[in-house]
C-alpha cells in the first residue's frame, strides 16, 4: 500500500478485526464501561441470549486480541479500543469492499434511493466545507 497515506494513528496491520459477537460485547462494554466480566455475562444474557461460557470465550479473544483491559479483582473489563475507532475502520472496510474506496460512490448510493434526508444532506455540506477549509 505504498504511498496511500492513513488518518489514523494505527497502520492496517495493526487495526483490531472484530467479528460480529466480538463487536456485540463491545457494544454491551462500551454502554457499561468498567463491568464485570460476571455482570457482562448476565447482560449479554438478557440481551444477546448468550450462555455464561460463549461469554467468557469471547471476552478471552476480545483480551487476545487487545480490545479489553481485564483486571483483579473480579476481572473488571474496560474498553482499549473506542466504539469510533471500531465505527472508522468497519466504514473503510465498506467503503472498499462494495465502493472501490470511493466515497463519492458511496454517498451517491444514498442519494439515489431517497435515503438522505434534507436535513442530513445540509448536515454533510457543513461537514465537507469544514473539512476543505482545514
Amino acid at each position: 500500500m505504498a504511498g496511500k497515506k492513513e488518518t489514523d494513528s494505527r497502520s492496517t496491520e495493526n487495526r483490531i478485526k472484530l467479528f460480529d459477537s466480538e463487536l456485540k460485547l463491545m457494544e454491551l462494554l462500551w454502554a457499561n464501561e468498567g463491568a464485570t466480566a460476571k455482570e457482562l455475562a448476565v447482560l449479554a444474557a438478557d440481551q444477546i441470549g448468550w450462555n455464561k461460557n460463549t461469554t467468557y470465550t469471547v471476552i478471552k479473544k476480545l483480551v487476545a486480541k487487545g480490545a479489553i483491559k481485564r483486571t483483579e479483582p473480579n476481572f473488571v473489563c474496560h474498553s482499549l479500543i473506542t466504539r469510533e475507532e471500531v465505527g472508522r475502520d468497519e466504514a473503510r472496510k465498506v467503503l472498499r469492499s462494495f465502493f472501490g474506496g470511493s466515497v463519492k460512490m458511496l454517498f451517491s448510493s444514498f442519494m439515489a434511493d431517497g435515503t438522505l434526508s434534507d436535513e442530513e444532506a445540509e448536515e454533510l455540506r457543513k461537514l465537507i466545507d469544514e473539512h476543505s477549509r482545514s
